[in-house]
């Protein structure tokens, strides 16, 4: 299955993010069965916090493109857009929304409400979720078990750390 497919390639930029320290999400842009952009989360190295990886993956297929509106692409990323990349979304006119897991906490596709199913809004793209939900969410939970465990480590460390410095301070 196609989807499938370009989650997969979603899923490898989420782990280009990962490698930076940022937190795991990828996304891609298709258009005409073809991937034309890719993006991964950005936002602490780049300081910048649109750098979400549907941002900067649109980002890159409107540079490609030479248009700001992306009708006939589909979007994959593998966690539920936020508001924000929902938004951006809209305004580019895409086609089609695909995403892996869902995000309980900021997620607009239907966890905490479905931005593309309010009828206010001038603009719906076909929205599909739960593609490879489980290796998408397996990820992230993977990340953010790390994270826990290198703070949790960090924590540990410290006083011995202190001790240290006082002792050498000590000798000054």
């Amino acid at each position: 299955m196609n989807d499938e497919i370009y989650m997969r390639e979603a899923l490898s930029q989420a782990h280009n993010a990962w490698a930076l320290g940022e937190v795991p999400v990828g996304a891609v842009v298709v258009k005409d069965g073809q991937i034309i952009a890719t993006g991964f989360n950005q936002p602490i190295g780049s300081g910048d916090p649109t750098a979400h990886a549907e941002i900067m993956a649109l980002r890159a297929a409107a540079t490609l493109l030479g248009n700001y509106r992306l009708p006939g692409c589909e979007l994959y990323v593998t966690l539920e857009p936020c508001a924000m990349c929902a938004g951006a979304m809209m305004h580019a006119r895409l086609a089609r929304v695909v995403y892996g897991a869902s995000d309980p906490k900021t997620g607009v596709c239907g966890s905490v409400t479905n931005l593309f199913a309010e009828p206010k809004l001038n603009h719906h793209a076909q929205l599909s979720g739960g593609v490879l939900a489980q290796a998408c969410s397996d990820l992230l939970k993977d990340f953010f078990a790390q994270r826990r465990q290198q703070a949790q480590l960090a924590r540990a460390q410290a006083p011995e750390a202190m001790v240290v410095r006082y002792f050498e301070a000590e000798d000054e």
